[in-house]
């Protein structure tokens, strides 16, 4: 079985996992990399990359490869897969989520509040933050209208080279890349309160052909749980709708067995000012309720939000 993937060392080790899943139920694999328009062009900010706000910028050549069959599955960092797909693609596995969150390293990687470096809250004014993130640069600013917020762009290992030569005095990385890579850097852990990650963070998910056999085989390595938390996300974003790079942040939660929390907010672009929702809803019937969740947010101004951000 082929799997696709990007050539970045975040990517790699994603692959890996999947590969090695796949090895524990008689599956053979082998990996081809393959080169997106996010990875070639890299001297501008994500959301400039296409006419779509960059939005499918890491995905849509390996979409091209698996529906030329090329490939047999790719393996995606979910968070990065578009809402609207194409109709001849699902998302075969999506597997157990790792930590969702946003992390803050300073200095040489010895970390904030989990480490020997300075907590988020303890920085001095004029901190210069790196991140690639409209949504993590809007929650920085409503956090510490005092950073400097600088873009970032390039693989993990080169943006933390950047952070090492002084180039920023902190940057935000989503904990699970850390994880998958096996770093054992210190950093901060951001809170969910004031940094809701982007829906779908922290999770892999392993695309086929929808009438493909590669895709019968890859669903013994779904999660249920995690199925059911990334689907409602995506449910609310979708809803928001925009077809760009917006700042939005979605995080479900099944609690209890039965109940999912689920905060979202949208912000504007300076993040000074935001909608957020945060409700409990049953898991039974998860559909029409995320639906319902994402209308009240853009009921509330989360939409005007929305249509604020895509103008730019």
């Amino acid at each position: 079985m082929i799997i696709g993937t990007r050539g970045s060392a975040l990517a790699l080790a994603q692959a890996d996992i999947v590969a090695r899943a796949l090895q524990e139920i008689g599956v053979e694999t082998e990996v081809r990399t393959i080169k997106t328009h996010g990875d070639v062009v890299t001297d501008r900010p994500l959301h400039e990359l296409s006419n779509v706000g960059g939005v499918g910028a890491f995905v849509r050549e390996i979409d091209e490869h698996s529906l030329a069959g090329d490939i047999d599955i790719a393996v995606h960092s979910m968070k990065d897969i578009p809402t609207i797909r194409p109709e001849q693609l699902t998302t075969a596995a999506i597997l157990k989520r790792d930590p969702p969150y946003d992390v803050l390293i300073t200095g040489d990687g010895d970390g904030g509040g989990d480490g020997n470096g300075m907590s988020i809250d303890d920085l001095p004014a004029g901190t210069v933050i790196g991140t690639s993130s409209l949504r993590r640069a809007a929650q920085l600013h409503r956090f510490r209208s005092d950073f400097d917020i600088i873009d970032l762009r390039g693989n993990i290992n080169t943006r933390m080279r950047k952070l090492r030569e002084g180039v920023y005095d902190g940057i935000i990385l989503a904990e699970a890349g850390l994880v998958r890579l096996g770093w054992d850097i210190g950093f901060e852990r951001l809170k969910i309160d004031h940094f809701i990650p982007s829906a779908n963070q922290g999770t892999i998910a392993v695309v086929t052909l929808a009438d493909s056999g590669a895709g019968d085989l890859v669903r013994a390595l779904d999660h249920s749980q995690t199925r059911i938390e990334t689907e409602i996300e995506r449910i609310v974003i979708s809803v928001l709708g925009g077809g760009c790079d917006v700042p939005i942040g979605a995080f479900a939660e099944i609690v209890g067995g039965d109940r999912v929390r689920v905060r979202a907010e949208v912000l504007s672009l300076d993040g000074s000012r935001y909608e957020r929702v945060d409700e409990t809803i049953p898991v039974d019937g998860y559909v029409e309720h995320a639906e319902r969740v994402g209308v009240e947010l853009q009921a509330k101004g989360g939409g005007a939000l929305v249509k604020e951000a895509c103008r730019y």
